[in-house]
C-alpha cells in the first residue's frame, strides 16, 4: 500500500478560533494546538467553547505528543480540559509554555510533561521529526511546524505574517521556507484569517508613529487598551510613555499577571522604577501617568469597561485619553461600541482603529500567503484558521498561483484527510465539533438545555402548581400559577384567572389516584396552557406543571 498520512482537523474551520488538528500516520499521532473559542449570543450561559477531542482519547495508544504554535488562547485555551483526561508531552517556546503553565496552575493541574523548544529545534517523536520555524504574529514565540513524516513534509504556519521590521529584530525565516519548498512539500497548511485583505500587513513599528502623535498631544492621563499577549505593542506604548516623562501601570488580571511574567523572562524591557502600582498613581500628576490595560474587546469585567462604568479605582474624565489598541474581533463589535460611546459620554478623548493606526494585525494579507505558497510549492494546500468564506477565498488565491484544483482541500471539522505521494482524498469523517463548557460542567450542556435557555430568555417561564389528594384524585386547593419573565401577574389578573380555569378542567379529568397517570396530568395541563397564552399574548413561554401529592 502507498504511504498515507492522516490530517484531522477537530477545530479551526468554518470558524474563528479553537485551533486543533490531528496528524496521523500508522501507529502514531501527533496534535497541533489545542485552543478555545468563546461563545456566541445563542450560547446562554456558556463560558467557553472547546473541542470534542473523543478521537484523540479513543487513540491514546498512539498520542506522541501535542505541538503548540504559540500562546493565544485559541491555540492554548483547551490544554486544561486535555490534560485533565489525558497526559502528552506538551512541546513549546519558553514565553508559550509560560502562558501554559499559568492556565494549568489556575486549573491546579500538575505533573505535566513540558518541553521547552526553539525556533530552528527539531524534535522526534514517533515516527514524526518535528522543526519549528520562526514566524512573526501579534505574540512572541510564535513558530511554524515543519512536520516530517514517512509520506512527506507537512507544513503548518500557525498564525503568522510577514513583518520585514519586527520589534523583536528577528523577521520570518523567509529562507527556511524556501530550502523546504526546495526539496518537496507533501501539504501547506496556512493561516486564511486576514485572506479578504489585499497587500500586506503593516509592520508593527508602523503605528509607533500614531502613538507618539497621541502623547505629544496628551495633555493629561493616557490609557491604553491592548490584548494582553501582544508583548510587542505592551512594549512599544511602554517605551514611548517613559520617554514623555510617564509611569506605567498595568490594569486588569491577564495585563497584570502577564506583564509580570514578561518583565521576569526578559520579554518586556522597562526599567523597574518606571512600573507603579495602581495605589502609587496619586504621587504623579495626571501628565506623568500612563495606565495599560485589558477591555479592548468591550469584556464586561475588563478593565477599561470598569473604568468607563465608574467601577473601578480609576475612573475616567475630562482631560483623559484613552487609546483602543485592537481591533474588534468578529462577534464583539457591539461591546466595543458600548464602550466607546459610554467613554465619549464621560467626556473622555478617544483614539479607536476607524479614526487613526493605533493596531495591526497579526494575520498574513493576499500577497503574504501568496508568498507563503510560492516558497513553498506544496503538493497539496488546506487552508486553515478561517471562517467558510476565509476558506474558500484562500482556496481561490491558490488556484491563481496555479495549484490543481483536487489538490485543494476546503475540508469541515472531524473530515479525515488522506494524503500520499500519487493520490489525496477526504475519505472519511469522525466525530468532531464543539464541547461546551458552563462553569464546572464540561460537555454537560446540549442543544436542548441551550434551546430551553433561549425560550427563557425570549418569553419565560410559566409555573402552573396543583396540590392533588393521593387517595381520590381531587384537588386540594386552587391552582397556583407563577410567571417569570412572561408577564408580570398584577398587570394581568384576567389572563392569570383563564389560565387557573383552564389547569382545573384538565386536572379534573383526571380522577384516578395511580401515580403513572400524573405525566399525563401535566402534559394535558402544558398543551392546553400552551395554546391559550399563545393565543392571547403570541408568546411562548416555557411551561412546567407541578403536581403535589397529598396524603
Amino acid at each position: 500500500m502507498p504511504k498515507q498520512v492522516k490530517i484531522i482537523p477537530l477545530g479551526g474551520l468554518g470558524e474563528i478560533g479553537k485551533n486543533m488538528t490531528v496528524i496521523e500516520y500508522g501507529g502514531d499521532m501527533i496534535v497541533v494546538d489545542c485552543g478555545l473559542s468563546f461563545p456566541d449570543e445563542e450560547m446562554l450561559g456558556i463560558d467557553l467553547v472547546i473541542p470534542d477531542m473523543t478521537y484523540v482519547e479513543r487513540n491514546l495508544d498512539k498520542l506522541r505528543g501535542i505541538f503548540i504554535t504559540h500562546g493565544h488562547e485559541d491555540h492554548i485555551g483547551a490544554l486544561p480540559y486535555a490534560l485533565k483526561r489525558f497526559k502528552a508531552p506538551v512541546f513549546a517556546t519558553r514565553l508559550t509554555l509560560a502562558l501554559i503553565q499559568h492556565k494549568l496552575d489556575e486549573h491546579g493541574i500538575s505533573n505535566v510533561d513540558m518541553r521547552c523548544i526553539s525556533a530552528g529545534d527539531t524534535v522526534k517523536q514517533g515516527c514524526f521529526s518535528i522543526e519549528f520555524i520562526k514566524i512573526n504574529h501579534s505574540i512572541a514565540d510564535a513558530v511554524a511546524l515543519a512536520i516530517h513524516t514517512p509520506a512527506g513534509v507537512i507544513i503548518h504556519t500557525g498564525d503568522f505574517k510577514l513583518d520585514y521590521t519586527p520589534l523583536d529584530s528577528e523577521p520570518l525565516d523567509l529562507s527556511r521556507f524556501a530550502w523546504y519548498g526546495a526539496q518537496g512539500v507533501l501539504a501547506l497548511m496556512s493561516d486564511s484569517t486576514n485572506v479578504e485583505r489585499p497587500g500586506y500587513t503593516q509592520s508593527e513599528r508602523e503605528i509607533g508613529t500614531t502613538f507618539e502623535s497621541c502623547f505629544e498631544r496628551a495633555t493629561g492621563r493616557v490609557i491604553v487598551a491592548s490584548f494582553a499577549s501582544n508583548i510587542y505593542r505592551i512594549q512599544q506604548i511602554a517605551s514611548i510613555a517613559i520617554a514623555h516623562n510617564r509611569v506605567v501601570c498595568f490594569q486588569g488580571k491577564s495585563m497584570v499577571n502577564i506583564a509580570q511574567m514578561a518583565l521576569d523572562m526578559g520579554y518586556l524591557n522597562l526599567a523597574r522604577e518606571c512600573v507603579v502600582d495602581v495605589d502609587r498613581l496619586k504621587d504623579f500628576s495626571d501628565d506623568r501617568i500612563c495606565v495599560i490595560t485589558t477591555g479592548s474587546q468591550g469584556e464586561p469585567m475588563s478593565g477599561l469597561f470598569r473604568m468607563a462604568n465608574a467601577t473601578h479605582k480609576l475612573n475616567v474624565g475630562d482631560g483623559d485619553m484613552v487609546i483602543i489598541s485592537a481591533s474588534a474581533i468578529p462577534g464583539n463589535e457591539k461591546g466595543v461600541a458600548r464602550v466607546i460611546n459610554q467613554l465619549f459620554r464621560r467626556g473622555v478623548e478617544v483614539v479607536y482603529d476607524a479614526m487613526a493606526d493605533v493596531h495591526v494585525s497579526g494575520h498574513a494579507r493576499q500577497e503574504e500567503l501568496r508568498l507563503m505558497l510560492a516558497l513553498t510549492k506544496p503538493k497539496y494546500f488546506i487552508p486553515v484558521h478561517g471562517e467558510h468564506r476565509h476558506l474558500y477565498k484562500h482556496a481561490e488565491l491558490a488556484k491563481e498561483m496555479g495549484m490543481v484544483p483536487d489538490h485543494i482541500f476546503i475540508a469541515e471539522i472531524g473530515d479525515v484527510i488522506e494524503l500520499g505521494a500519487d493520490k489525496g482524498r477526504i475519505a472519511a469523517q469522525i466525530p468532531g465539533g464543539s464541547v461546551l463548557v458552563d462553569g464546572l460542567g464540561v460537555g454537560d450542556i446540549g442543544n436542548s438545555v441551550l434551546r430551553d435557555r433561549r425560550i427563557l430568555s425570549s418569553d419565560g417561564l410559566v409555573t402552573a402548581v396543583i396540590a392533588i389528594d393521593k387517595r381520590t384524585g381531587a384537588l386540594c386547593t386552587e391552582p397556583e400559577v407563577i410567571s417569570r419573565g412572561f408577564v408580570y401577574v398584577r398587570d394581568s389578573e384576567e389572563l392569570i384567572v383563564e389560565a387557573k380555569d383552564i389547569i382545573k378542567e384538565r386536572a379534573l379529568e383526571f380522577t384516578k389516584t395511580n401515580k403513572s397517570e400524573w405525566g399525563q396530568v401535566k402534559n394535558s395541563i402544558r398543551s392546553a396552557l400552551k395554546d391559550a397564552l399563545y393565543r392571547r399574548t403570541r408568546r411562548e413561554p416555557m411551561i412546567m406543571p407541578i403536581v403535589i401529592e397529598i396524603e
